[in-house]
């Protein structure tokens, strides 16, 4: 197979497609729910790679699923592991499930709409739509001097790939053989190996086995998830900055029992949300959710993990996709949760019931390069449940018939309300204030004068 392959971790549901979904919402714009509008999922980020991480006692499972485009025969995977994997702990899973968490779990647009600002008898009441989740070890062979302190524990065919899972206890022995044996070490990882070589580490290694991708009709390549149990909650990304041409995204999806997850060696931070912003942010959310991320970075000089998402897995509101089914959440290895097991069937529970599942997703967001993070992301699962997500709100002015002093005030703020927006996204983006004012006045939004 020579022709190129691309990740299909990149695509996912287009980002301003329309769909209709409302919550049940009693109270103000403040509120959760909302017409659904938009979403920005990981496909705006440019060197973006995707992990599942479920965890529930000590047992963990890592899905993996970079970014990764070219030749198959050029992709190469070094991780870190914290002890021995066998091999019925070593499976690949479809791109798509990752993908429906990504987009399940990524920030939103919603829009409401004014009342009439006039007193009316009639009642309106808003409709709610619910969302429906054999080892085969090889025996070690002497290693050449050149490879000295390295062990191939084990080689496992799976799927398309070829894994080993290596230890060793000389970092010059193992880029040897990484080396010989086709994969790209960059200059400089020798004191990152030593490092994860001295904590006792073992390294599982893959390559994409090309003359069985061709058998198997693949035309890209799967996530790869690894199971263990250690009681160290860590996430190693110190080898992806080493030849990393400018800074990184990674989207964590942490799976718990508890709640949510946070970093412990760096400062956990909440995206900015529940904001009313421009009406020209519908067609335009990909550009202003991004330069809003970069401007949080920016503030946190780039040594923050944002939470973009924190919910419990039972319901959504609004929904930015379908619930996770069963085999989903089973197949990203959150087995333990009550929507788990072998039914496609999802199972949710009713909206705004406050009734949690044993299954609560963090999405955190990290920007990173050598310099802003030189440690590995260090977790922790916490007791909070409280619901959170990056929630951007579009209220549309009532434009209908009304004639009474309400409705006169009602228009007479509206410009006011107008330049609080514009405001408002001029801090989330660092755009300039008066180009903001310009695309709402062209718009129908004017700062200035009667609407």
């Amino acid at each position: 197979m020579t022709r190129t392959v691309r990740s299909r971790l990149k695509t996912g549901v287009a980002l301003a497609a329309i769909v209709a979904q409302l919550g049940l919402c009693a109270g103000s714009a403040q509120a959760f729910c909302g017409f659904y509008v938009a979403k920005a999922d990981a496909k705006l980020f440019n060197k973006s790679s995707k992990v599942v991480l479920a965890r529930t006692g000590d047992e963990t499972a890592i899905t993996m699923a970079s970014d990764y485009e070219g030749a198959p025969s050029e992709f190469a995977l070094v991780v870190p592991v914290p002890t021995f994997i066998e091999k019925d702990k070593i499976s690949v899973v479809e791109p798509a499930t990752v993908d429906h968490l990504d987009a399940y779990t990524a920030p939103r647009l919603v829009e409401y709409y004014d009342p009439d600002p006039c007193p009316s008898p009639r009642v309106s009441a808003l409709s709610m739509a619910t969302g429906k989740a054999m080892q085969t070890a090889a025996v070690p062979t002497p290693m050449p001097a050149a490879y000295r302190g390295v062990k191939v524990e084990a080689r496992y065919d799976i799927a398309e790939y070829d894994v080993s899972i290596l230890s060793a206890e000389e970092s010059d022995g193992l880029i040897n053989w990484l080396t010989d044996n086709g994969y790209k070490i960059p200059t400089g990882a020798e004191p990152v190996i030593g490092s994860y070589i001295k904590q006792k580490m073992h390294f599982f290694v893959a390559k994409v086995n090309v003359k069985r991708m061709e058998q198997m009709r693949r035309a890209f390549l799967r996530p790869l998830q690894v199971r263990y149990n250690t009681a160290k909650f860590m996430l190693p990304l110190r080898l992806g900055t080493v030849n990393a041409n400018g800074p990184q995204d990674l989207i964590v999806f942490a799976l718990s029992t508890r709640g949510r997850v946070e970093a412990t060696n760096y400062r956990t931070v909440k995206v900015p949300s529940d904001v009313t912003v421009p009406l020209f942010v519908k067609d335009d959310f990909a550009n202003v959710y991004k330069a809003t991320f970069d401007r949080a970075v920016e503030r946190e000089n780039m040594r923050g993990v944002f939470v973009e998402y924190a919910w419990d897995m039972g319901w959504c509101d609004p929904c930015a996709a379908d619930p996770m089914s069963g085999r989903e959440m089973a197949d990203l290895g959150a087995g333990w949760s009550d929507n788990s097991g072998a039914s496609d069937t999802v199972t949710v529970r009713p909206s705004l019931s406050g009734s949690p599942t044993n299954a609560y997703v963090t999405r955190l967001h990290v920007r990173y390069d050598a310099k802003s993070f030189p440690e590995d992301l260090s977790f922790i699962e916490t007791a909070d449940r409280e619901n959170f997500q990056g929630r951007y709100i579009l209220q549309y002015p009532y434009d209908g018939a009304a004639s009474c002093t309400a409705a006169d005030d009602y228009r007479a703020s509206l410009p006011g309300r107008f330049k609080n927006e514009a405001k408002t996204l001029a801090r989330l983006t660092g755009w300039p204030l008066k180009d903001i004012e310009t695309r709402m006045a062209a718009n129908g939004q004017p700062v200035s004068g009667n609407k």
